[in-house]
């Protein structure tokens, strides 16, 4: 299985970035302070090593690392153009990037100072438990587009993969619509089986291309609901419990 950086994927993870300094040195001294361990991973490779951070300098401008055990990992540190570090604070993953690493000598133990990250990713579980639809057909969103240079309007009726409080994924033919990370959907129409209509405008987070097994070709969208009235996100928890439950009894019937 192929290492996954999510730090380098921001389309993907835009909103779990951390750019502020002072947010930024707030959780690299809680792991300095926890101890936590940190897997660096040499130019983002599968080579790496375990390390810590063992001081902030008083300037703030720069991180201490705990060196490698192996001579030959921090020669390969010395000249490497970034490490990405990968830790867990309080069951939250962080990531972020050193550059510019420079061998010193801390407290008389081997080290490397590196320029505080300029960014910080603090990808934190899901906020709302998601419902994967039993069968896309019975869910489906109501999504005006506009096409031909914005001439006109047309409404795509997209299958609903799965919903949450936060937001829904969506499965529509890729020759239908221009899709695009961060593109927004206003006065978009949802159903709920037995509960009603939601209206909603909608923010494309991340596309995936989606082969069948009859060699056709769909786009999955995540998208994430914009300025969601807290009546209908209320609406959109019943239904997902209810329907939870129902499928939860049904399985145990079995």
């Amino acid at each position: 299985m192929p290492l996954k950086f999510e730090l380098l994927q921001a389309d993907a993870h835009s909103s779990y970035l951390l750019h502020g300094k002072t947010d930024i040195l707030y959780n690299l001294r809680s792991l300095m302070q926890k101890r936590g361990m940190l897997s660096a991973f040499i130019d983002a490779s599968a080579d790496s090593f375990l390390t810590a951070i063992l001081a902030i300098s008083p300037d703030e401008r720069y991180l201490i690392l705990d060196a490698a055990s192996d001579e030959a990992i921090n020669r390969r540190v010395e000249v490497a153009e970034q490490l990405i570090c990968i830790t867990q604070l309080d069951k939250i993953k962080i990531q972020f990037a050193t550059r510019q690493l420079q061998r010193i000598t801390h407290e008389g133990h081997a080290a490397f100072r590196t320029p505080l990250p300029e960014v910080l990713l603090r990808l934190q579980r899901r906020e709302y438990f998601r419902l994967t639809a039993a069968n896309p057909h019975n869910l489906s969103c109501l999504i005006p587009i506009i096409v031909d240079g914005e001439k006109r309007m047309i409404s795509v009726e997209a299958a609903v993969l799965d919903i949450s409080g936060g937001g829904l994924a969506v499965l529509v033919p890729p020759t239908e619509t221009a899709f695009e990370p961060d593109m927004e959907f206003a006065d978009c129409r949802l159903m709920l089986p037995e509960i009603g209509l939601i209206a909603t405008s909608l923010r494309v987070r991340n596309l995936f291309r989606i082969t069948n097994r009859d060699g056709s070709v769909m786009l999955r969208a995540g998208c994430e609901f914009i300025d969601l009235p807290a009546s209908m996100a209320s609406t959109i928890q019943r239904y997902i419990l209810k329907t939870e439950r129902e499928r939860n009894a049904r399985e145990r019937i079995r």
